[in-house]
């Protein structure tokens, strides 16, 4: 549980006597050692706008304990030293996570094996998305918003997080923010725009938010907020497939021992057999069509790439049915030829996204192998004998389409926070060090690995309590940068790393 911070408040910020002169003592709880001031900045009243980083979604789910660690919550806290007001959340109805419905928030798991896995924590959701807060709330953080979502009139009846704490069912975010009059606001909003395109493999179901959509969307939320002169803080956007979400599954996981189930030489007889029955023949016809990179032979001593269908690959149906079809016969040729047409293995440029290691191995459906049809035996085990499917990858185009989305993005966060004056946070900076040296702070080194980097928590998107506190760390040097105030930020140590399974 995330300790009360309160008592900071007590710290004596009194005048010492020594030597007919007066010495400031020296505050533990700034950041140089001065008596704790907001500067220029007004935090008495302060509203926070944002997607489900602000909201404070942790672990697949959001529910209380995650709440009370978002990063606004945080930096809430801390402007309560200097004069800030209370600040409302829409709390969920328990721990479990989720609405009625849902699957529950994800726990460390030990499995019977000994290791360690993701598991829906037991119980189940109680909040009701139809039952409506009383507000108004200061945390007007939205988990699946993008930014045209905050300035958009009837969202609260598309998205059940704001319509359990909108002021009306035609209401706004930015209008339930401003009509609070608030003296500073937080915006950290983009994510969303990009995210979901990626987590879907960039499969279309939800395209990237063009970038002239997002520049009028976003400079209309910053005009709004900044009315009067009012300030706040912005932060830019990091790459979304930099998060552990898309690097935690390596491109070459198949390896004998885990083809085997665990044994190496019933894997290497395995893979013995896949090259003789399938890369081979596959590798032999492709090489004759100018193709023949797009598929190697698996090998019994180095881990082995995925088999993946790429939609921007020469489609090679026919000819590969044309060549099947004297040794297997017209029908079943057609179908190699449907499968094979577009498949490849994946390079080290390939994103597996995490929720498609579950899928390796596993038989595809009529649904979800992109055929209509099941596939028959042995033809039936995704990335390995069944080229996993557009929703399972992000292959380079798709990466490079995120990456020049979200610079376009940035371009627009930095221009609004230099026309209006407010207090810049480089997220992408941020996130480029959890990646390359990782982050010392308060004892601990904060990387963006997979569970034991502390940043991030069991998605693989959101931060863990203790990432969300290093997420506010960066907020509060910001705000110093711009406004002069000398917040020191939380120790990090008081922030968990993971939740437990019983809160």
């Amino acid at each position: 549980m995330i300790k009360n911070l309160k008592w900071l408040a007590l710290v004596s910020l009194t005048f010492i006597a020594c030597d007919n002169s007066d010495d400031v003592a020296t505050v533990a709880n700034s950041s140089d050692g001065l008596p704790l001031t907001a500067g220029t900045a007004d935090f008495s009243k302060y509203v926070a706008l944002g997607d489900s980083f602000a909201a404070g979604f942790s672990d697949g789910a959001l529910f209380i304990e995650g709440q009370k660690g978002a990063y606004p919550n945080i930096l809430a806290q801390q402007f309560s030293l200097v004069g800030g007001g209370d600040f409302k959340t829409p709390f969920m109805a328990d721990n479990v996570g989720g609405f009625i419905g849902q699957t529950p928030r994800l726990y460390l798991a030990t499995m019977p094996d000994g290791s360690s896995a993701p598991m829906p924590v037991s119980g189940t959701p109680s909040t009701n998305p139809t039952t409506v807060l009383t507000g108004p709330f200061n945390n007007l953080g939205i988990p699946g918003a993008k930014a045209i979502h905050l300035g958009y009139s009837g969202y609260a009846l598309a998205n059940p997080y704001f319509g359990r704490m909108a002021s009306s069912s035609t209401a706004t975010v930015i209008g339930d923010a401003v009509a609070q009059n608030p003296t500073f606001f937080s915006l950290w909003i983009g994510g969303n725009d990009v995210l979901g395109y990626a987590t879907s493999g960039g499969d279309g179901s939800n395209p990237i938010t063009p970038s002239g959509t997002f520049d009028i969307a976003y400079n209309a939320l910053v005009s709004q907020l900044t009315t009067g002169g009012r300030k706040g803080v912005i932060a830019n956007l990091p790459y979304v497939s930099s998060l552990p979400f898309f690097t935690t599954v390596p491109y070459n996981p198949l390896s004998a021992t885990v083809l085997g189930q665990g044994s190496q030489s019933a894997g290497v007889t395995t893979i013995n057999a896949l090259n003789a029955q399938l890369y081979g023949p596959l590798k032999q016809a492709l090489t004759v069509f100018g193709a023949g990179d797009r598929i190697n032979l698996l090998s019994t001593t180095n881990s082995n790439p995925l088999l993946i269908k790429d939609e921007n690959l020469t489609d090679l149906s026919a000819q590969l049915t044309a060549a099947f079809t004297p040794t297997l016969g017209a029908a079943n040729a057609a179908f190699y030829g449907a499968v094979f047409g577009k498949a490849r293995q994946t390079t080290p440029s390939d994103y597996v996204l995490l929720s498609t290691k579950a899928a390796i191995g596993t038989a595809p459906t009529a649904s979800d192998s992109g055929l209509g049809v099941a596939p028959p035996s042995p033809l039936n085990k995704f990335g390995i004998t069944f080229p996993l499917q557009d929703k399972h990858i992000l292959i380079p185009s798709e990466s490079q389409e995120i990456k020049t989305a979200t610079d376009a993005y940035n371009v627009t966060i930095q221009a609004a926070a230099t026309a209006h004056n407010l207090a810049f946070v480089d997220a992408k900076a941020i996130m480029s060090k959890l990646e390359t040296t990782g982050i010392p702070l308060n004892g601990f080194t904060m990387t963006s690995t997979y569970v034991t980097g502390n940043s991030f928590s069991l998605d693989g998107v959101h931060p863990s309590p203790r990432g969300y506190a290093l997420i506010a760390n960066k907020f509060l040097e910001a705000i110093n940068t711009a406004y002069g105030s000398n917040f020191k930020g939380v120790d990090l140590g008081i922030y968990r790393i993971l939740f437990p399974a019983s809160l």
